[in-house]
């Protein structure tokens, strides 16, 4: 299978984050987030792990009440069910793997 960027739509999930779904299988989902300076993601769990890499800018994300600064590069990992948020310290590009997929973004 072969998904084009061109082909997945922006979805303004709130003011400042924009969400790409990039690729979808049976097991796994990849997004690609958008955010602005100061975007603000409240503290949430789900049942799907969450494998997460910044792209670009800097983002503090917290998982289970410990908080990390990450640039470029960086990578984090919230496992099902784990309560994590996180904030744009700066405009930023995170790309995520969703695994089971989440319903919600295809």
């Amino acid at each position: 299978m072969i998904f084009r960027n061109d082909d997945s739509r922006p979805i303004e999930m709130m003011p400042g984050l924009f969400r790409r779904t990039l690729a979808c299988s049976k097991s796994m989902m990849i997004c690609q987030f958008n955010l602005d300076s100061g975007v603000e993601i409240p503290e949430h769990a789900h049942p799907h792990e969450q494998v997460g890499y910044v792209v670009l800018g800097k983002i503090r994300i917290t998982i289970c009440g410990q908080s990390f600064d990450l640039g470029p590069g960086d990578c984090y990992c919230a496992l099902s069910k784990e309560r994590h948020s996180a904030i744009a310290l700066e405009p930023s590009v995170v790309v995520d793997t969703f695994s089971p997929p989440r319903e919600d973004y295809r």
